[in-house]
């Protein structure tokens, strides 16, 4: 009599943290933490894992984003002008991942031993789900919720910066918004416009979201503009090149960015 195939099975895996379903950390990205906390610079972090700049501040800006509170800032002055590190939440994030990560390999020994039965491997086996992502996904609560004859109003509190949404009042319903209910705001980076913060211009823009400019990645014919908003959040917008020639644009600079209601698309844990 042969063995049967479970004899050879085994397992192997990864542990990935999420953040209210989406994405926030893996081995990669905690990697990335505990370097820029060794190297005090984003770009030289990036440079020891073998990864491109742009992919390394794509990474930091989710995961700011998705954390209540920001897990890497910028430092200024010192003798080196200045650099970027890891705040306390970073630090701590680090250590939760790690005793995390204990437990997962603790739990995979286990699954290896228990593996030749079958029926109960089969019954562990999880379902990858797909989520649809955008490039600015921006954690927040609605702090007010305005309805209408078809559509709804709703004001999101993103750090304390205000975000209105127009969706249709079934949305509203079947999302389950309401004051103080947790979403995303999911918004394409081609429909922020940018604008400088002295500009004066008067919009039909719902939404004026002010900050910093904090990065400048320019392409062939695009260019993507980093902002970093008041609130601590970042927004990412994409613009051609010849506009940020004539905005003058630079890193450090304040600018803010214009978004129509109707652009912003609501979402919530399941």
């Amino acid at each position: 009599m042969t063995d049967s195939i479970e004899q050879d099975l085994s397992t192997s895996g990864t542990l990935r943290l999420d953040m209210k379903e989406h994405r926030f950390v893996g081995h990669g990205r905690i990697d990335l933490l505990r370097r820029i906390a060794e190297t005090g610079s984003i770009s030289q972090a990036a440079r020891t894992m073998g990864m491109s700049y742009k992919q390394a501040w794509d990474s930091v800006d989710a995961m700011n984003n998705l954390s209540a509170q920001a897990l890497v800032q910028r430092r200024t002055g010192g003798r080196h002008g200045g650099g970027t590190e890891l705040t306390d939440e970073g630090r701590r994030l680090i250590a939760v991942y790690e005793a995390a990560e204990r437990e997962h390999r603790r739990f995979l020994e286990r699954l290896n031993e228990s593996i030749r039965d079958f029926d109960r491997f089969e019954s562990l086996l999880g379902v990858l789900n797909m989520k649809v992502s955008a490039r600015n996904h921006l954690r927040g609560l609605v702090s007010e919720i305005k309805t209408g004859p078809v559509n709804a109003e709703v004001t999101l509190d993103i750090n304390g910066t205000p975000l209105v949404a127009i969706v249709t009042n079934e949305s509203v319903q079947s999302l389950g918004l309401a004051p103080g209910v947790e979403a995303f705001a999911l918004i394409k980076s081609s429909f922020v416009i940018l604008a400088t913060e002295d500009g004066g211009l008067k919009t039909s823009a719902r939404n004026r979201l002010c900050g910093t400019i904090e990065r400048i990645n320019s392409g062939a014919v695009n260019t993507e503009v980093v902002v970093a908003l008041d609130g601590g959040a970042r927004l990412t917008a994409m613009i051609t090149n010849e506009s940020v020639q004539e905005l003058a644009l630079s890193e450090g600079k304040r600018a803010c960015a214009l978004i129509k209601a109707p652009h912003v698309i609501l979402a919530v844990s399941g």
